[in-house]
């Protein structure tokens, strides 16, 4: 399991190759569940009452990773097990964490997205998210960056999913509608589950340039991998299996022409995988197809999704601090307006 320490030391490296913009894989912290789909229920309970109190309160227990983020001025896409607040119940998340300048100024957590439907045995994991947290989340990117080429990346809109959330075309339409610039996937290791070894990386690499061509948007997705590490843990706390075996996933970026700018990269190995992006290219694409403007026909297909919050800790929706910071700024221009 990957502790938010693996995770900073990442992004300082991202920070040395001038990457502006981190994805990490589904989980990340404090790693995905293998075991779930290896055992009977009944063998697993202990397994996953530590898995959820290990699984972290972003608000609370990220402190390092913002601080991270501040100081090396990347901004972060970190894949979560997250707890909600005072409670036990957990959910599959992307937290959103906006980097700062090169004196640790601005940044923070931006936003949080919770994975609608955690898919087959995940049910006995995670809880299912709610649409106030299907959104993109402007200003994640330039708030502070003083990196080459980081002008305007303020104004990019960077939205996520989690594995086959993919799946879920109103999902995918909803990230449309808001403008997605950026995309960030985030996937397990599909490829070492019994059933999948042959299919998986095709199904993850369709689903990615699907999304890329029809949003007309970057995709960066990041996969996780499976270790020796991974699998002894399981044989020593809950016994022998044969189901999910070492390797890893399949990770790349992806030109909304769905060109691989960078990647794949498949196999237990962990790797930085970076290509540079230029918004301007987004032009060059949306003269062909604008799927929020002239591609849309909203005249014959409407499209909507419920926004409201139902989990006790969203109601009048989870803000982080730059968050929170963003919305005061937004109010001054109403004002102003």
């Amino acid at each position: 399991m990957a502790s938010p320490t693996k995770a900073i030391n990442l992004i300082h490296a991202a920070a040395r190759d001038g990457v502006s913009l981190l994805v990490f894989p589904e989980t990340y912290v404090p790693g995905y569940p293998y075991f779930i789909e290896c055992y009977p229920p009944l063998k697993q309970v202990a397994a996953l009452a530590k898995y959820a109190e290990e699984s972290v309160v972003v608000d609370e227990d990220l402190g390092g990773v913002v601080e991270a983020c501040k100081h090396a001025g990347v901004s972060v896409v970190l894949g979560v097990s997250e707890r909600m607040k005072g409670g036990y119940t957990c959910f599959n998340s992307q937290a959103f964490i906006a980097g700062g300048d090169k004196n640790g100024r601005g940044g923070g957590v931006v936003g949080t997205h919770r994975k609608l439907q955690p898919t087959y045995v995940e049910r006995i994991v995670w809880a299912q998210g709610d649409g106030s947290t299907l959104k993109t989340w402007k200003g994640i990117l330039g708030s502070g960056s003083e990196a080459e080429g980081s002008e305007g990346k303020e104004k990019w809109n960077v939205g996520g999913l989690a594995c086959w959330e993919h799946t879920m075309l109103l999902a995918r339409q909803a990230m449309i509608t808001q403008q997605e610039h950026v995309h960030a996937a985030a996937w397990p290791a599909l490829s070492t589950m019994a059933g999948f070894e042959g299919s998986a990386d095709s199904q993850i690499e369709a689903l990615m340039k699907c999304h890329a061509l029809t949003a007309q948007c970057f995709v960066m997705a990041a996969s996780n991998y499976v270790d020796e590490t991974c699998l002894e843990w399981m044989r020593e706390n809950i016994g022998e299996q044969g189901f999910v075996k070492r390797g890893g996933g399949w990770s790349a970026v992806i030109h909304p022409f769905c060109n691989v700018l960078a990647g794949p990269v498949t196999g237990e190995k962990e790797e930085l995988v970076t290509a540079e992006v230029d918004l301007k290219d987004l032009g060059m694409v949306k003269v062909w197809v604008d799927a929020d403007g002239h591609y849309s026909r909203p005249e014959i297909l409407p499209f909507g999704w419920n926004k409201e919050a139902y989990w006790r800790d969203e109601k009048g929706e989870k803000k982080g601090e730059a968050g929170k910071e963003k919305e005061k700024k937004e109010e001054k221009n109403t004002e102003k307006d």
